[in-house]
């Protein structure tokens, strides 16, 4: 995939995202008042939060897309996982303000403070044409995401995903109000806020890894070693190391060859190794090599 056919395909991921929240924040707020509907209140709440950082996102993919400069010698990918940890943290504080508010409504119920009123059936359609638009946008995303190897467009699609349970659970809150059992209703607001909570601390977690230079999985560390062991003149490879800057990886690599080999071919050999990574590896942007002469027993 080109650099300009990933900024489109991230920046339809974006955009999409972002004009179906502010639209889903109207509707089920408004339902959710005038329906008496504390679920379908709580999520339109976390669709307002999900526009507000939308937009956080967005100015940090632009962010991203800055040309390499003398202090970011390999670009401003990163910002690409500074946006994911944004992300993650609307999520979490959402989570909390909907689970508080959720507790709050329920208590009250509970000790009679005050009275349940009845829910409109308007609240439920509501919830599931939800429903329906987040499986086709987290389905959409997430192929986005998986061609894109963007981390904050992954995110995004894991929150979609998140916002397809936290409706689904309003949606049952809101039918057993219907069905008389009203405090029901705020307690499926505290499990929407659970899912949402759960989310945002996964998206902090593989953002930060992400952030704190965790090398490549074990399955990736074995496909490079292996492409180059079978590099002509590469007696081992002893180290891999990779860094990654938002979806590419800068590879430095340590390997051993013939110690009776002049430098000229132990050159060709470190060329060799650097080009075959190239090719195997879409995801390399920049490899350095070192080589030194092979220990004999």
């Amino acid at each position: 995939m080109s650099a300009q056919s990933r900024n489109e395909a991230c920046d339809f991921a974006v955009d999409v995202g972002l004009y179906s929240n502010v639209f889903l924040a109207l509707l089920k707020t408004i339902v959710g008042i005038a329906g008496h509907s504390a679920a379908l209140l709580a999520d339109g709440i976390n669709s307002t939060s999900d526009f507000v950082y939308y937009v956080a996102v967005k100015i940090f993919v632009r962010l991203s897309r800055m040309p390499p400069d003398d202090e970011h010698p390999y670009g401003h990918s990163q910002f690409e996982t500074i946006a994911a940890l944004v992300v993650g943290a609307f999520i979490i504080t959402t989570g909390v303000a909907i689970f508080w508010e959720s507790a709050d409504r329920g208590w009250h119920l509970y000790t009679g403070a005050t009275e349940a009123s009845a829910i409109s059936i308007y609240a439920l359609w509501t919830a599931l044409f939800t429903i329906a638009l987040k499986i086709g946008l987290a389905i959409k995303t997430r192929s986005i995401g998986e061609a894109t190897r963007n981390p904050v467009v992954s995110a995004l699609a894991k929150d979609h995903v998140n916002d397809i349970m936290a409706s689904s659970s309003a949606a049952i809150g809101i039918v057993l109000a219907l069905a008389g059992y009203s405090w029901v209703d705020p307690l499926a607001g505290a499990v929407v806020s659970l899912f949402i909570l759960k989310t945002g601390i996964g998206i902090l977690k593989d953002s930060a890894m992400e952030l704190m230079d965790t090398v490549p999985g074990k399955e990736l560390d074995a496909e490079m070693r292996a492409a180059l062991a079978a590099v002509p003149g590469v007696k081992a490879v002893e180290e891999v190391h990779a860094h990654r800057f938002g979806p590419h990886f800068v590879v430095n690599v340590k390997f051993c060859v013939d110690g009776l080999l002049p430098v000229s071919q132990g050159d060709q050999i470190a060329t060799l190794a650097e080009k075959t990574l190239y090719e195997k590896f879409r995801s390399v942007r920049k490899v350095y090599t070192h080589y030194h002469p092979e220990r004999r027993g």
